[in-house]
Order: structure tokens, then C-alpha cells, then sequence
């Protein structure tokens, strides 16, 4: 994988999902675009990692570039929210079965707002 788990890095595999995550620029959060799914999961997550850690407040999470996003994908998102000490994470312009999923598996979750396409 090249630049695998790094912030602004992108993550290739022989299936040829593609993974690109990034910081967004002017305000806290990170961007992706691509696939999230088992062969991209660990960029992914590294992601979310860095994210918790520089979180103060609001976080976003920009994903008008996301093509899919699996179950396991949405849960490390849930997760990272969840485990925040405060705030929210703001996910903006996701791939329909994101918010299918949030609401299937974590209805009452509020640290998440999920902003449509």
C-alpha cells in the first residue's frame, strides 16, 4: 500500500479500491474520497485516530467523494464518536448507506450529524 494509515496519504490494493484521506482546510476535520471497505479499512481508521486526537469541539468529516463505505467503515466512524470526552462529529455529503446504517445499528447516537448529499 502506498502511504497507508498517513494523514493526506492514499491507500491502493491489487483490487483496485482506492482510499484518499486528507485534512480539510480552515477548519478541524478530515476528507475522504474512494472506498472504505476491508482493503482499506486501516487508512481509514488511522484516520479516525488522528482525528479523536486533534478533536476539541466540532470535527468534520467530508465524504462527498466517497463512492462506498461498508458496515465495518460506519462503525469505526461510530466508534470514534462515541469515545470522543466532547462534542460532535459532523459528516457532510456521505454515501447513502451511511446514515442507513448510523440509524440501523446507533439511532440514538447524537455526537454524529450527518449533513445530506
Amino acid at each position: 500500500m502506498d502511504g497507508a494509515g498517513i494523514p493526506g496519504g492514499s491507500a491502493r490494493v491489487r483490487t483496485g479500491a482506492v482510499l484518499d484521506v486528507g485534512p480539510l482546510s480552515g477548519r478541524p476535520g478530515i476528507r475522504a474520497s474512494g472506498e472504505i471497505g476491508v482493503s482499506t479499512r486501516l487508512p481509514w481508521e488511522n484516520a479516525l485516530t488522528e482525528l479523536s486526537r486533534r478533536h476539541t469541539d466540532v470535527s468534520y468529516v467530508e465524504l462527498s467523494g466517497l463512492r462506498f463505505v461498508d458496515v465495518a467503515g460506519v462503525s469505526a466512524l461510530a466508534l470514534t464518536a462515541m469515545n470522543l470526552p466532547v462534542g460532535r462529529v459532523v459528516v457532510e455529503r456521505p454515501p447513502p448507506q451511511l446514515p442507513r446504517v448510523l440509524d440501523l445499528f446507533w439511532p440514538s447516537l447524537h455526537r454524529i450529524e450527518v449533513t445530506p448529499r
